[in-house]
């Protein structure tokens, strides 16, 4: 797995995921499982060129913003389900379809299968988020280089309200109170997605049974303690179950912290899933 990074800090706030199946990966991460902030090294990405022959098909709908979510008794407008797209080796990435070529996208990131979700499509292509920095990065893909599936969830992570929430089929399912980055290390906001799960570094520290590992960078840090990246996961409270409370708090590195059962409310989330963190 790759060499992630675990932050922690006077507030024992955050995590680092790696999930490998390499003897490399997996010395990384057991040597750095008391750190606590979710870090992983990314390839990057380009952003997409600002001009397209025409107006692509929306395949989601966009989210809402966080006053249009946080109403009592007013979940957010979300599709039934949301097509992904399963890279079938590494691709070329295209900034328009049939536009010259900006780099490629992998097919797989720290050695987990790139499921990327589809935000818009053409005949014979799609267009993808991105799992590497910068947030926010998107590509376009041959629909021949993919295969097409999907996924009934999306996780809304409202940072006013300190919850997070699960829709299945459009539908809300879940809530409950979370620990979210800190004032002066907070949780980037944006439409992210899971990339993969992966078991804990350490099975007695707090994390819960697995941790969810996000498309979401801090942008307070870039290459915590040497790993290469700064990667937002979604885990266990780290023994802080007494600061999330009932209410939530701004607690973590920018990871998103849960109580056990609540996130065990996670566990039949797929990659490519989308993540919307907002307020």
């Amino acid at each position: 797995m790759p060499p992630g990074r675990l932050k922690t800090g006077p507030a024992n706030r955050g995590f680092s995921a790696t999930r490998a199946a390499s003897a490399v990966a997996v010395i990384a991460v057991a040597a750095l499982a008391t750190s606590i902030g979710l870090l992983l090294s990314s390839g990057g990405g380009t952003a997409d060129a600002k001009s397209q022959p025409s107006p692509a098909r929306p395949a989601v709908a966009p989210a809402r913003q966080a006053a249009q979510l946080r109403p009592a008794g007013q979940p957010p407008a979300v599709p039934d389900s949301i097509e992904l797209a399963t890279v079938h080796a590494t691709a070329p990435r295209y900034a328009a379809p049939g536009r010259r070529t900006v780099g490629t996208v992998p097919a797989s990131w720290y050695e987990r299968p790139s499921v990327l979700p589809v935000i818009a499509t053409r005949p014979g292509w799609v267009r993808v988020r991105l799992a590497q920095r910068p947030d926010g990065s998107t590509a376009w893909l041959p629909a021949s280089d993919v295969t097409l599936s999907s996924t009934p969830y999306r996780i809304v992570v409202d940072l006013a309200t300190t919850r997070l929430a699960l829709y299945d089929h459009g539908r809300l399912v879940f809530s409950a109170p979370a620990g979210v980055g800190a004032e002066d290390d907070p949780t980037p906001t944006g439409e992210f997605f899971v990339a993969f799960d992966e078991p804990p570094p350490d099975p007695n520290a707090g994390y819960g049974p697995f941790i969810l590992v996000t498309s979401d960078h801090s942008q307070a840090s870039s290459d915590w303690e040497g790993s290469g990246d700064a990667v937002i996961g979604i885990h266990g409270p780290l023994g802080e179950d007494g600061l999330i409370g009932t209410t939530g708090a701004r607690i973590s590195h920018g990871c998103i912290r849960l109580h056990l059962q609540s996130l065990e409310r996670l566990a039949q989330v797929p990659p490519g899933t989308p993540i919307d963190v907002i307020g």
